[in-house]
């Protein structure tokens, strides 16, 4: 019963994810609940990882690095509303922590991409703040 529930609130709430979908085997919502903040660790990590490098490589440019922080500071309060908004239909019940995190994790996955994006961009694209060198 609980596998069904996770599943069609992970169907309306949120994309499901490789993370959510390896915690559909989950028992209780506890351990659903510990799943998938694995997950949201992860992407987390990999998050601070790429964030810490481009940062590193903007070290000469002061304004730039400015401007990633600033950038980084509103994309963490774009995921933080918009997670709360699309688990707001869960709000208050067992299954909120478990929409967040899933939310959270999927929008940090994309920001890896887009920040893995400026890890790799070359010298002469003039949508490159970072280009390797």
């Amino acid at each position: 019963m609980r596998s069904l529930v996770f599943a069609a609130i992970l169907a309306v709430a949120a994309p499901v994810s490789a993370g959510a979908s390896a915690c559909r085997d989950a028992e209780t919502q506890a351990a659903m609940n510990a799943c998938v903040g694995e997950a949201f660790a992860e992407a987390d990590a990999a998050l601070n990882r790429d964030y810490g490098r481009l940062r590193a490589r903007l070290k000469e440019d002061a304004s730039a690095e400015r401007k990633l922080v600033a950038a980084q500071r509103a994309w963490i309060a774009f995921r933080d509303a918009e997670c709360a908004f699309s688990a707001s239909s869960v709000e208050g019940g067992s299954a909120h922590g478990m929409v967040v995190a899933e939310c959270r994790t999927h929008l940090t996955r994309q920001r890896v991409k887009e920040l893995g994006y400026y890890l790799s961009c070359r010298e002469g694209d003039l949508s490159c703040p970072a280009p390797l060198r």
